[in-house]
């Protein structure tokens, strides 16, 4: 494997040779026009035949057609199962709202940017990030059940909060990722939300880069990530890897499995109520027979 690492103030970034395929790992401040601008000169070059992006799906949506959600009909985001994504969406919106109208940034403009360049040199654009709907099952699931009212809170709040954002936030924002600093203070707070927000994400859009490495369609990749993914992208690249770019990538995408109590907790308040039965009857049947007439009342009201 031939690695090279270039490190710059504007512009760090390593290109490694996977499958005959040369990569180029390109880390960027989503609040740096120097980022877009880098982004840009590099694909004008001509040195690349294909561009990779962090963003997944539903995301890359919202950039191209940035009022898609304001057209989502509420009862179809409730039957397909996208309350996850759009809730993350309208806390990713609101926080680079806030951004835009505090400091006059445009978050993202570099991967605006990378897909702007593309198409307009017909390049084809790579979604290499895990869909953020997953990434806020697998944080929500990750987390005790105790503190999972305090995530929720959080990322409501982010969506209505006119609090001003402070510069450690900023500064947090340039290292590189706009997901993660909108649920920074949570991650910070715990491993269990950091292993899911950050981590599996360096690890999942590796994998990318190595199915599209492997499936051999390219010359040479551009990738586009923020800069705060940068090593851990690189380290499970350059790391040895037991599971194939499919099979780690069908893991990361899966559901964690919900926890035991919920349903377990139903069962035990019937049999708690079946065992004062058995205890009233046991002890007198006119008893019994009030608390089943009385469970009747309090139910049936």
């Amino acid at each position: 494997m031939d690695l090279q690492v270039a490190s710059s103030a504007d512009e760090p970034r390593f290109t490694l040779t996977l499958d005959g395929t040369r990569i180029t790992v390109l880390g960027t401040a989503h609040v740096s026009r120097v980022s877009a601008d880098t982004v840009s000169r590099l694909l004008r070059s001509g040195d690349f035949d294909a561009v990779a992006v962090e963003l997944c799906p539903s995301r890359h949506h919202a950039i191209l057609d940035p009022d898609a959600l304001s057209r989502m009909n509420l009862f179809q985001v409730l039957r397909q199962g996208k309350v996850p994504m759009v809730t993350a969406s309208l806390a990713l919106g609101a926080y680079q709202q806030r951004l835009a109208e505090q400091f006059d940034i445009e978050p993202g403009a570099e991967m605006r940017a990378a897909i702007d360049e593309a198409r307009a040199a017909h390049l084809p654009v790579l979604l290499i990030d895990r869909e953020v709907g997953t990434t806020l099952k697998r944080c929500y699931r990750n987390v005790p059940w105790w503190r999972r009212m305090n995530l929720f809170t959080g990322l409501m709040a982010s969506v209505v909060s006119k609090e001003k954002i402070s510069e450690e936030e900023i500064e947090r924002l340039k290292q590189g990722d706009v997901l993660e600093s909108t649920f920074t203070q949570f991650a910070e707070e715990s491993r269990a939300l950091y292993t899911p927000l950050i981590q599996e994400r360096d690890e999942y859009m590796a994998a990318r880069l190595r199915q599209e490495a492997r499936e051999g369609q390219y010359r040479h990749i551009l990738a586009v990530v923020g800069a705060g993914h940068l090593q851990g992208i690189r380290q499970a690249l350059v790391g040895t890897v037991t599971e194939s770019p499919a099979t780690l990538i069908q893991r990361l995408d899966q559901e964690l499995p919900p926890a035991l109590w919920p349903k377990v907790l139903p069962w035990l308040i019937v049999a708690l109520v079946i065992s004062g039965f058995i205890l009233g009857f046991s002890r007198n049947p006119d008893l019994g027979w009030q608390l089943v007439r009385d469970w009747v009342l309090i139910n049936g009201t």
